[in-house]
């Protein structure tokens, strides 16, 4: 339910139907759209090239347990999330948060394949850490949505989701906690960077 390739979708989830209209001009009724868009450029297409590098032998699993086998699927899924980042900034009928969002994101999974290079830094931890970060910087922008309940949300699941890894002993606690830290602080700086 949290792999990481799902964040993007629920993070965009909350942004077109829990941000104040005041941030969004795209109709409520097309939202899905976008939704569905981020759904199948960040998700679908991702994940059906890692099982189609399994079918060839690529990697092991999909679980990419093996640190060496992490670069192509990484650099894969980074390449589709600059695309999808392109295609939402191109678009003059989508607004600015959503490609902003998109490419922080992006950046977080080229961070993560950069990283990967020479250490196995958690993914999960990347995206959970990134996540809650963009939460906050969304509070930041927009105090009236009142992203309080998603926030908390978002630091309990955080919890349990670097607490699985570390009890399934996918990570070591440096992995683990270095994956949230610069998941986190590249959102947060990310998003100073661009807005002030």
């Amino acid at each position: 339910m949290f792999h990481p390739l799902l964040l993007p979708t629920y993070l965009f989830a909350v942004i077109l139907y829990y941000m104040p209209s005041s941030m969004l001009t795209l109709p409520l009724q097309v939202r899905w759209v976008v939704l569905a868009m981020i759904f199948f450029t960040t998700c679908l297409i991702p994940g059906a090239a890692a099982v189609v590098m399994v079918r060839f032998g690529q990697l092991d699993s999909v679980e990419m347990r093996r640190r060496e086998q992490r670069a192509l699927p990484l650099l894969f899924t980074a390449i589709c999330y600059a695309a999808t980042t392109f295609l939402l900034y191109r678009e003059s009928a989508y607004d600015a948060i959503f490609y902003f969002v998109m490419g922080i994101i992006a950046a977080s999974v080229f961070l993560t394949f950069a990283i990967s290079q020479f250490w196995k830094i958690s993914a999960h931890s990347v995206g959970m850490g990134g996540g809650l970060g963009l939460l906050l910087v969304l509070n930041n922008l927009a105090p009236e949505a009142m992203l309080v309940f998603p926030i908390a949300i978002a630091i309990f699941l955080t919890g349990a989701v670097l607490s699985a890894r570390l009890a399934l002993q996918a990570h070591t606690p440096a992995q683990v906690y270095a994956g949230f830290g610069s998941g986190f602080l590249l959102a947060l700086s990310a998003a100073t960077v661009a807005l002030y």
